[in-house]
């Protein structure tokens, strides 16, 4: 302790000395019995010391602001897993795991079907591998140029397909080798998006050049292209029973298209902005959808539905069966850039340029929880299918997994 005090002791001698503050230096060298020049070494030791203690001060008080809001959470906000149904649970603050290593804006975050993996999309042009329950990170893929734009699982998780500004599609086998197994050129721009058939032997693709295109997963080779949106197509979605491709675009609009005969079914034009994303609802939804939509069972919308974010800031739900608007949720600040269902069908989660995460009631239409989830926009978020947990990606170079309960 003694060595502790003259170390301390100098240090304070030579801030003073440094500061011209002569008559206080003289005094506290008498008071502390240190005869002699300053020494010089004990420079900005003082400064040092007292900005880590500052540093460390701040730390505490956002650990102790986290702990504040979990306890909080968990006492006031959300019964505990035994009194809450798993169709109930929902994503709580504060994140399970911050997942950090691209180097630049990830555009896109999704789970794998099976394994207790997630994936990340960046524009640093690579595609990241990290398992969810441990935070670790597993493996990088690299074979595209530039920003990879989006990428899907086929049904059982054995292969990844990938979009990116490089104008290419690449499949990806996540078996074995985790190596580029197939890259298919066609588009003349920037590829937004990129999903599977339920089958997996197709394909769809949306592009900046206006066009959605569908690719045979055996061969490569492109055996349809649909063209009727007017601006850049940001994404194309596939029903669950396969007869429709869903698709939305700069041009404000969303296209549902007979995926057998390539026609338009319905050009839906509620949006006064770009149509960023869009969610065909699981069937679990129907019930839940109408009767926020007013119906009784008489008069029962059939469906299929759908959900769409926009940079109007709103999410609106369709009747793709009616091509009508049912309903619009109204609450985040800025873009709407990422919308998935709840599993159960009760809940739309969604992300936003406003920087939250946020969770719909839909039966009552109403905004239940927000989430301040990152520190800049919201890009992506997916909902694990059978295990509870929320994955989100930003513009800030991370991905946060959340545990819903």
């Amino acid at each position: 302790m003694n060595a502790l005090n003259a170390v301390r002791n100098k240090a304070i001698a030579e801030y003073l000395s440094a500061n011209s503050y002569q008559n206080a230096l003289e005094a506290f060298k008498k008071e502390a019995d240190m005869p002699g020049e300053v020494e010089r070494k004990y420079g900005g030791l003082l400064e040092k010391k007292w900005t880590s203690v500052i540093r460390l001060q701040k730390k505490v008080m956002e650990l102790e602001s986290k702990l504040s809001e979990a306890e909080k959470e968990f006492i006031e906000g959300a019964p505990t897993r035994g009194k809450r149904s798993p169709s109930d649970w929902i994503p709580r603050p504060p994140e399970k795991f911050c997942l950090a290593g691209h180097r630049a804006t990830i555009n896109k975050v999704i789970f794998h079907p099976v394994f207790s993996l997630v994936i990340t999309a960046s524009e640093d042009a690579t595609i990241k591998v990290w398992d969810f329950e441990t935070g670790e990170f597993e493996r990088t893929l690299k074979g595209h140029t530039d920003s990879v734009q989006d990428v899907a699982f086929d049904m059982n998780g054995k292969l990844l397909v990938s979009c990116s500004s490089d104008m290419s599609i690449k499949l990806w086998d996540f078996q074995q080798s985790f190596s580029c197994i197939k890259t298919m050129h066609g588009h003349d721009h920037n590829v937004s998006s990129v999903t599977f058939t339920s089958q997996g032997d197709y394909v769809v693709s949306a592009s900046r050049d206006k066009s959605i295109k569908m690719w045979e997963v055996t061969t490569g080779y492109c055996v349809k292209t649909l063209t009727g949106h007017r601006e850049w197509v940001r994404m194309a979605r596939i029903s669950s029973c396969g007869e429709f491709i869903a698709s939305c675009s700069n041009d404000q609009t969303i296209r549902i298209w007979h995926t057998a005969s390539k026609e338009t079914k319905a050009e839906l034009r509620d949006h006064d902005h770009v149509v960023e994303c869009i969610a065909w609802a699981p069937a679990c939804a129907g019930a839940t959808i109408n009767t926020a939509g007013g119906t009784d069972n008489k008069g029962a919308y059939e469906g299929p539905f759908l959900a769409s974010g926009s940079r109007d800031k709103s999410i609106r739900i369709w009747d793709v069966g009616s091509g009508v608007c049912l309903f619009i949720l109204l609450g985040h600040d800025n873009w709407v850039r990422g919308i998935v269902f709840h599993p159960s069908g009760k809940f739309i989660v969604s992300a936003s340029d406003d920087k939250t995460l946020r969770i719909w009631d839909i039966r009552n239409k109403r905004n239940m929880k927000t989430l301040e989830a990152h520190s800049h926009f919201c890009t992506s978020v997916d909902f694990h299918r059978s295990h509870p947990f929320v994955v989100t990606g930003s513009v800030d170079q991370t991905a946060k997994i959340w545990e819903c309960r």
